[in-house]
């Protein structure tokens, strides 16, 4: 596994992480979970992703990751960094979501009871608030630090803008912007208009998820969309439209794939990790075997000036 700075950070990051977004619920069975996690960590994947709200329940994510943290991991505390965030909504009333001071620095401390940690790595405001200066949520991250709780300052879902402003702020604060966690892939590229860009100026790395588009860009969907899987559930994050929007570009992607010796999924890993601007790639995973597709892209990281320019066509087609 390799090791990438986050931006001009002392801190390395594995190549690929392992977020818990999905999978890693109580609708899934906590040996699976355990079984995943064991072996991330035998591969070399030593960060794991979390927030506060994932789920289902929300929380559960936290719960479960600390249950099996305190049977397997505990010994390994500095081997691993844990990261997790705040932002969308938990409880009810008021101060149950965005980004106040209150909301940040309670949803944190709810967290590391869940997790059984006394601090995270890294703490995230997982996306901006319209309504509160960015300077209290800044402050919240700052204050997070500063008391112990985590060890470095994220932000997630943040426009070139707002990263910029968001790094000012921090800088001044004296808790600089370790890393942004945006959505990038393949079929969504939004991050190259400007936010890498924002980022290589504040000196803070980046961490892309869903680099597999929920599934779209791997091989699960290039003969249609089979029962049981993430489309054909009616998930929020995928339909059948949105598979079929792709499965052309899908194909020809993964013919690509086939003469490097990759799967589809390792190669639209690999694609994100080119060039080193991005720091890892946060992959999810149901299975121990899935887990090990996605670790298996950092085989081959490498792509001639030929396999890019041909990338780059399909990709401006589709």
């Amino acid at each position: 596994m390799p090791y990438r700075r986050s931006g001009r950070s002392g801190l390395k990051l594995p190549a690929v992480s392992l977020g818990l977004w999905h999978n890693f619920g109580d609708g899934h069975p906590l040996e699976t979970q355990q079984a995943i996690l064991r072996r991330a960590f035998d591969l070399g994947v030593t960060h794991f992703d979390l927030a506060n709200n994932y789920g289902p329940p929300p929380g559960a994510a936290e719960t479960n990751f600390g249950r099996i943290f305190a049977r397997d991991f505990r010994s390994h505390r500095d081997e691993i960094v844990v990261s997790t965030k705040a932002g969308y909504h938990m409880w009810n009333g008021p101060y149950g979501e965005w980004g106040s001071r209150k909301y940040m620095l309670s949803s944190l401390d709810r967290s590391l009871t869940r997790l059984g940690l006394d601090h995270v790595d890294i703490f995230y405001s997982h996306r901006p608030d319209p309504d509160t200066p960015l300077e209290e949520t800044m402050g919240a991250l700052d204050a997070a630090v500063r008391r112990g709780k985590a060890l470095y300052a994220g932000i997630s879902n943040y426009s070139p803008e707002q990263t910029r402003e968001a790094a000012r702020i921090l800088a001044g604060l004296g808790t600089p912007l370790l890393i942004h966690q945006p959505s990038y892939s393949m079929v969504n590229r939004w991050v190259e208009d400007g936010l890498l860009d924002a980022l290589d100026e504040a000196g803070a790395g980046s961490i892309a998820f869903s680099p597999l588009a929920q599934g779209r860009l791997t091989d699960r969907y290039l003969q249609g969309i089979p029962e049981g899987s993430r489309a054909a559930g009616g998930s929020p994050f995928l339909d059948a439209k949105g598979v079929e929007e792709t499965v052309g570009l899908a194909r020809a992607l993964n013919a690509v794939a086939q003469r490097r010796g990759q799967t589809l999924a390792q190669l639209a890993i690999a694609w994100v990790l080119r060039g080193e601007r991005v720091t890892s790639a946060l992959v999810g995973a149901s299975s121990v075997r899935q887990l090990e597709d996605s670790v298996g892209a950092v085989g081959n990281l490498d792509f001639t000036p030929e396999e890019l320019a041909e990338i780059e066509v399909l990709l401006t087609r589709s």
